[in-house]
């Protein structure tokens, strides 16, 4: 029983001292080819969808779908939203969603698209990963990711 136990011992003293210095894990493409290839796949929905959207100068681009009345929100408005995110390829990752959130606590695509829409406005937002999730994404979101908002604003809270 000790030879056993002394080498469990010595087992699980060599598989602790091993290390795996490999550094962090590096993205495979940089910040600015992920938004070059993002826009050349949005464009490219947009054209195989014969849509016609603006863009900002961040990159993301939009269409007003309803213009809606009133006031637009600010960068730390709370507003509440009605929205559904999917991808390019029309597979959604988030069904359509009423929720209430400060626009400073999301996303810098969603925050940018939220506040060209006005109270009641309808709009289709889409967003390069460097406006999203980027190059690590989320558990549901793969790196680098290019994703689409439908997104009607009901209230703007504050």
């Amino acid at each position: 029983m000790k030879p056993f136990l002394g080498l469990l011992f010595i087992s699980l003293f060599v598989s602790c001292s091993l290390s795996d210095d490999s550094g962090p894990i590096q993205p495979t493409e940089t910040e600015a080819e992920a938004f070059a290839r993002n826009q050349q796949e949005i464009e490219a929905y947009l054209e195989a969808n014969d849509i016609t959207a603006q863009m900002t100068s961040s990159g993301l681009h939009y269409i007003i779908n309803e213009e809606g009345t009133g006031e637009s929100p600010t960068a730390t408005s709370t507003v509440k939203v009605n929205y559904r995110g999917y991808f390019l390829n029309n597979s959604v990752f988030n069904p359509t969603t009423t929720t209430e959130f400060n626009l400073s606590d999301v996303i810098t695509g969603f925050r940018e698209g939220i506040r060209l829409m006005k109270i009641g406005g309808k709009a289709t937002l889409f967003l390069p990963a460097k406006l999203g999730y980027g190059a690590f994404g989320n558990a549901t979101i793969p790196p680098n990711t290019a994703l689409v908002f439908d997104v009607e604003l009901l209230e703007i809270i504050n």
